[in-house]
């Protein structure tokens, strides 16, 4: 990826290890940006690589490499994907929420793929990692993840652990100590009423968790286990986009990343609540996913592995199709493969896996070790933003050939995303600065603050047809000013299947 100088002020900091992983490879293979985890923790100038990712000529993703217990959380996760997918299912079905249009819990075949058929390809169960309700107080919710003890140096640890009973303190595992049994602290706010009218208003986001605690009890400890310190690192991430960003629009520094401390923390909630019409009540509204893809079946050997094939060949052959993240930021895993044995087996396919289309066109498959979390933008922060950091087009391709057979996919991704009635605005002065500098928000439309959402057509001139991407056009589902909650209830409408 072509290196280009940030612009910024410059800092004392020395330059932060931004490189690739290892030399260019043959082919249409592209290792992203990758950041060190303590780079990253101690606030060192990471506006080069910010850019080099997620800027004009990224590919919208960057992998942080030795984050502390990473490496164990995902290998205690992953495999249960392919577990609880093996159950009957009859049993899966209960842990369904159709209310929720499949957001909550177990998901199969809810989602639609380019087509219209329904996707049959992967299985997800969803969750949110930090609370289990997000309208009600429950013991070990995690209530401020930037807070994590991974995120603490050692003097910090030590201060949080001498906290006197009563103050706000933190237990090892970052969550808050909560008030006893029945007593619901003021921050939560919203009475008996609220709370059902926020529920009936965004379903796909505030219905509580459900967990198989009979049939695999392991999965909810592992789940939040991964999924709060994806969130803690991601916090991390939001810092520097928003010194990115503010270094370059006339915005205040701390706007980006206090849509999402709002989104988490109740507290802050209550101090910024100005934009909102209800009390301030806390909602946790970041949205994990265990992803299990199905293992091809037998008619899969034809063509072979590693097999080129056009863009109409790609398209039928992909476990997830084109789509874009509607959040702010996604903080991904690379995936593990599994045999039926549940034994762990390299991938069956050099051309499986995660694929982007990259500011200029490329269609690339995106290399993420396993010992590395990846973020990519989404379209909150793409808007949010003014366009400097974009989302980027991307989706799943199945493995093919004989050695594939029998062999499943499994990942995790957490969104993290504002809360449900943050406005989602450009900055001002965004439309004429940020959008002709970068491009990266597609070409400018004469739409005023709504040229920072992709215009119809700019899929198309990038080869993939608008119809192919999950959701359609941003400009289609965006206004200035549109919540995040109404933003994707009509992001929710395009993937799913109402009634299924």
């Amino acid at each position: 990826m072509e290196e280009k100088a940030s612009g910024a002020a410059s800092s004392s900091a020395a330059m932060p290890r931004a490189q690739g992983l290892g030399t260019p490879k043959p082919g249409n293979v592209e290792d992203p940006v990758v950041l060190e985890f303590a780079d990253l923790r101690n606030m060192a100038d990471l506006s080069h690589a910010i850019q080099q990712a997620y800027g004009p000529d990224g590919l919208g993703i960057l992998v942080i490499r030795h984050v502390p217990g990473f490496v164990e959380q995902r290998r205690r996760l992953l495999p249960l994907a392919a577990r609880f997918a093996a159950l009957p299912d009859g049993v899966k079905q209960r842990y369904e929420d159709p209310q929720s249009h499949y957001s909550v819990g177990w998901s199969h075949g809810r989602e639609s793929l380019a087509s219209g058929s329904p996707d049959l390809h992967k299985g997800s169960f969803y969750a949110n990692p930090l609370v289990e309700d997000q309208l009600r107080p429950a013991p070990g919710d995690q209530l401020q993840p930037w807070l994590h003890p991974v995120l603490l140096d050692p003097a910090q640890q030590q201060q949080q652990q001498q906290q006197q009973p009563g103050s706000q303190l933190h237990t090892a595992s970052g969550s808050q100590r909560r008030p006893a049994a029945g007593v619901v602290p003021p921050s939560w706010g919203a009475d008996e009423a609220e709370q059902a009218r926020l529920r009936a208003r965004y379903p796909g986001y505030l219905r509580p968790n459900v967990w198989p605690q009979q049939e695999l009890p392991e999965v909810e400890g592992a789940f939040k286990g991964l999924g709060r310190l994806v969130v803690a690192v991601g916090c991390l991430l939001a810092e520097h986009c928003d010194r990115y960003v503010a270094a370059r629009l006339d915005i205040k520094q701390g706007a980006l990343a206090d849509v999402l401390r709002r989104s988490l923390n109740p507290k802050a909630v209550g101090a910024c609540s100005r934009h909102r019409t209800y009390p301030a009540a806390l909602r946790p509204v970041p949205q994990a996913r265990l992803l299990h893809y199905f293992a091809p079946p037998a008619s899969h050997e034809a063509p072979a592995a590693g097999a080129a094939g056009g863009p109409a060949d790609d398209h039928q052959q992909a476990w997830c199709g084109w789509h874009l993240d509607n959040g702010s930021l996604t903080g991904l895993t690379s995936a593990m493969y599994l045999d039926a044995a549940g034994c762990e087996v390299g991938c069956p396919d050099p051309a499986a896996g995660l694929y982007a289309r990259d500011r200029h066109g490329r269609v690339v498959r995106v290399a993420i070790p396993p010992d590395c979390l990846a973020f990519q933008v989404g379209e909150a922060l793409q808007v949010s933003s003014g366009g400097l950091l974009s989302a980027t087009p991307h989706y799943v391709r199945a493995a093919r050939g004989a050695a594939a057979v029998g062999v499943s996919r499994n990942t995790f991704a957490c969104f993290m995303q504002p809360d449900v009635e943050e406005p989602m605005t450009c900055p001002a002065g965004a439309c004429t600065r940020a959008a002709g500098r970068t491009g990266a928000a597609g070409p400018r439309c004469g739409a005023g603050k709504v040229q920072q959402a992709r215009c119809a057509g700019w899929y198309s001139r990038q080869g993939v047809p608008a119809e192919q991407v999950a959701g359609g056009d941003l400009a289609t589902r965006w206004s200035d000013g549109i919540t995040f909650g109404e933003f994707s209830e009509a992001t929710f409408g395009k993937y799913y299947q109402e009634g299924r």
